[in-house]
């Protein structure tokens, strides 16, 4: 078959593939054309709005070519619940991160090249492993799926250094097309993933970020409480409310529920089984409002989200977006709010002082860590480690703040990575071959009983880990759960078996042997490079929640380089300028007299309106009177009008 054959033949079934799996007649808007992208073997950058459907971009033509599909992923958690929704439709999926053992990355990359599967999720620091390495280069691979592709950028605002080694990846499978997938890619962010990716020719594919059926509000406000309760009183249906800590979730969330709000809140403090049951009650509407740190909402697709308040400016508009994009996903009418005040400005800073820590700081966190888990130089080079935070910070007399930012400028050197919390269930793999255990069980009977009950409980122990729970072994025995654990741990010892305990704590990954920190090579100037992109990003976020004269959905539209837009007609803003009943025209034909006439000179306001034509005297009033109290236009100290640049 030829390849024009074969790209008819493919595009053929991607409405069979579908319908099959996703139970759709048809697709959203875009998604057909990019997956023709793909199949035709273009490398293609694909910007969607968050909940557009871009992992469907790539799933389907992932299955309608011969072969794996490999998809680079940041979040485990994210991987975790795609893999879970792939399987239950019946896909082969597996994945691959950080937080498993060696041996259990082995047999899982043995399964990619021996076996049908059909998807392999990787985190990007997997990439520069040996053992990954060799193995991929023995897969037929049909696609290579990037997905938050911006983190590939330096100018973007989730750099991830581990996203560089990609194009070595498409560099050893030259004739396989890239598909790069975000939701918040600025201009320049957009070009720079192309090059970084290696693309063999430009190719974007973009759905205008636009969200006709969301209002965004700006609303100026001391007292944000007696406000949050207007709103959450006001629009009916569930709700986020996005706050900046965990003390403040937890407040705000006590403070609905005293006024017989259903409400609750989640952070990553909160254990696996908490977060699960919060999640779920919200879900299914049981929880009206759920207040959270920006832990929540990531994966998630409730259709019904009627609000998002944000009653914390966030640290750029990228984040905001992603983020006030989770409500209205059903396309009626939903609002995100933004809540601020002067307070929330210098806040803000604050808070952007304290991400960049200097740079002796910096490397005394570094140190810290290597002590904490006894680390030595020279060595260490893909070591996984649990994060306790607050008993680091306390065994070192460090502030918590002081040692994530650091960990996260750390991670933009590429020296280590702390991954999302993530719930990972106990597993346990059966190490020697089937004849030396019976032989084991002979010789310590002690054990026997124990590893019957193994035996009988879980299928494929010898081939594979399997994920087992020590509540059921101690139900299914007269065991208690302390001793189900301490016998798997003696087995483990023994190297009868490989135990991995359950754990939902974030992971520390070393991305490069352990250095002493007079050998800790820290770049002044890419530290300087950040801090200033970041101080841009700031300046964004502040100039969007001030703004008072311009349509806050062409502001954020301008900001992701769509400037050919109109007026929402429903935010606040808009709302304001509704009142005028000037259209559009009218508004700009005024406005941009009174701008030329002023920009050559002050005016009184009776000469001001004698210069504008061809419209009516009631109409330029009610547009002057608008621009000054939107802050365009001012009077000066001889009572002469400015406009304001």
């Amino acid at each position: 078959m030829n390849p024009e054959e074969n790209i008819q033949h493919s595009a053929a079934h991607i409405q069979q593939i579908l319908i099959k799996y996703w139970g759709y007649t048809h697709f959203r808007p875009l998604q057909e054309e990019i997956i023709n992208s793909v199949l035709e073997g273009k490398d293609t950058l694909a910007l969607m709005t968050t909940g557009g459907g871009k992992s469907v971009c790539y799933q389907v033509p992932g299955l309608v070519k011969e072969g794996i599909c490999l998809v680079i992923s940041p979040l485990i958690a994210l991987m975790n619940d795609q893999v879970e929704f792939l399987t239950r439709k019946g896909i082969r999926a597996t994945m691959v991160h950080s937080s498993l053992t060696s041996r259990e990355i082995d047999n899982i990359l043995d399964m990619c090249i021996h076996g049908n599967m059909k998807f392999l999720y990787v985190s990007p620091e997997r990439l520069d492993t040996d053992l990954f390495v060799a193995r991929v280069q023995q897969m037929k691979v049909n696609l290579i799926a990037v997905d938050e592709a911006h983190c590939i950028s330096q100018w973007g605002y989730d750099f991830r250094p581990s996203y560089m080694k990609i194009v070595e990846l498409r560099n050893m499978f030259p004739e396989v097309p890239v598909l790069a997938v975000t939701a918040t890619a600025t201009p320049e962010v957009a070009i720079d993933i192309q090059e970084k990716l290696g693309f063999k020719k430009q190719n974007i594919l973009r759905k205008s970020f636009e969200r006709k059926n969301l209002s965004y509000v700006v609303l100026n406000e001391e007292a944000k409480g007696a406000r949050l309760l207007k709103v959450v009183n006001n629009v009916k249906g569930v709700g986020i409310i996005y706050v900046r800590n965990r003390r403040k979730a937890e407040e705000v969330s006590a403070m609905l529920r005293q006024q017989g709000i259903t409400a609750d809140y989640y952070h990553a403090g909160l254990n696996f089984e908490e977060r699960s049951k919060r999640q779920d009650l919200w879900l299914n509407d049981k929880t009206r409002v759920m207040v959270s740190t920006n832990a929540f909402g990531m994966g998630i697709n409730k259709a019904n989200v009627r609000f998002v308040v944000h009653l914390d400016l966030p640290d750029c508009l990228e984040a905001y977006f992603q983020e006030a994009g989770r409500a209205g996903r059903d396309e009626k009418r939903a609002y995100a709010v933004q809540l601020y005040n002067e307070a929330d400005r210098l806040s803000l800073e604050r808070n952007m002082d304290h991400s960049f820590p200097a740079l002796d700081d910096i490397k005394r966190v570094y140190g810290a860590l290597c002590s904490y888990y006894k680390m030595v130089a020279g060595s260490g080079k893909g070591s996984t480690f649990e994060f306790l935070l607050n008993d680091f910070c306390s065994k070192y007399s460090l502030e918590p703040m002081l040692v994530i930012s650091s960990i996260k400028f750390l991670e933009k050197e590429n020296y280590l990575m702390l991954s999302d919390a993530f719930y990972r269930p106990s597993r346990i793999q059966i190490l020697i071959k089937q004849k030396d255990l019976y032989r084991y069980q002979i010789e310590a009977p002690a054990y026997d009983a124990f590893i019957k009950l193994l035996l009988r409980s879980y299928e494929g122990l010898f081939e594979n880990f399997v994920n087992i729970k020590e509540y059921d072994l101690a139900k299914r025995s007269s065991l208690t759960i302390q001793e189900v654990e301490n016998l798997l741990q003696r087995l483990d010892k023994k190297k009868i078996i490989s135990y991995v305990p359950q754990s939902d704590k974030p992971q520390l990954v070393y991305l490069d042997d352990c250095h002493q920190i007079s050998n800790l090579h820290i770049s002044k100037q890419h530290y300087h490079e950040l801090k200033e992109r970041a101080l841009k990003r700031m300046e964004w976020v502040i100039h969007y929640a001030a703004s008072t004269h311009k349509c806050r959905s062409e502001m954020l539209l301008a900001y992701f380089g769509e400037t050919e837009t109109v007026r929402c007609g429903i935010c606040d803003v808009c709302l304001e300028r509704n009142k005028l009943e000037l259209s559009d025209l009218e508004f700009k034909t005024v406005a941009e007299q009174l701008k030329t006439s002023l920009n050559k000179e002050p005016l009184s306001l009776s000469d001001l309106v004698h210069k504008v034509h061809q419209v009516r005297e009631d109409k330029i009033l009610k547009t002057v009177q608008w621009l000054i109290d939107n802050g365009k236009l001012s009077y000066n100290d001889d009572n002469l009008l400015e406009w304001r640049k």
